[in-house]
């Protein structure tokens, strides 16, 4: 399932519609929004995407995954909109035979998302806005 939503999400529902027969390991990674950032207490979040393109740039990696670390299923559920403090951002869920490969693909469309997907953050502090950029490994 690939999702940008302005809706919250439960992780263990994903997580109940993904066990089966064959996986051996779920990876999973919670981005949620922190109440600071760079020293500055953040109120909210508002998150954007060029939707059509950060679907396309989500089901490309979803299948770079796939047949990088042979997984069998590939999540990522991207929220957008106005989040406050603690909400979920995005969740990835990967299943796998085994941890290494589930552990390894999670890490991969992290980082993948962080460099290619057209989602953009601005945070809300009481000194001001300031729009959020990615590139790096936090």
């Amino acid at each position: 399932m690939i999702l940008i939503t302005r809706e919250d999400f439960s992780v263990d529902e994903v997580i109940c519609k993904l066990k089966n027969d064959e996986m051996g390991a779920i990876a999973t990674f919670v981005g949620v929004v922190r109440g600071e950032s760079k020293g500055r207490k953040v109120d909210h979040i508002e998150v954007h995407a060029y939707e059509e393109m950060a679907l396309q740039q989500l089901k490309a990696i979803k299948k770079r995954t796939i047949e990088k670390f042979g997984v069998k299923s590939v999540t990522v559920i991207h929220r957008i909109g106005i989040l406050n403090v603690s909400d979920n951002i995005l969740l990835i869920a990967v299943v796998a035979s085994h941890r290494r490969e589930a552990f390894d693909a999670c890490r991969f469309i992290l980082e993948e998302i962080k460099k290619m997907v057209p989602i953009w953050k601005k945070e809300h502090t009481p000194d001001g806005s300031y729009w959020v950029e990615e590139k790096h490994d936090d």
